[in-house]
């Protein structure tokens, strides 16, 4: 806090630090809170998200590594008939 109070209606016995702590306080139980059924079900459908991906990420790896094999053995028999 800079301490430049001049100009705001603060009472003498009004401490600001005291005012914005209470205040941050006061706001904090004014969010919503969710359920932690609901959190670990967000959680779990994000990890399902990560796999889903890993998977198919590995598919299409999996998809080059046999074009490129394909690839070379129809090279290879074409060049040894």
């Amino acid at each position: 806090m800079t301490g430049n109070y001049e100009g705001y209606a603060i009472l003498p016995d009004d401490d600001p630090y005291t005012e914005c702590y209470e205040w941050f306080w006061s706001c904090i139980s004014m969010d919503e809170t969710y359920p932690k059924d609901f959190l670990d079900y967000l959680q779990d459908m994000a990890n399902m998200d990560k796999t889903i991906i890993n998977i198919l990420n590995k598919r299409n790896l999996l998809v080059k590594v046999l074009d490129e094999l394909t690839a070379t053995t129809i090279d290879q028999t074409q060049q040894h008939p």
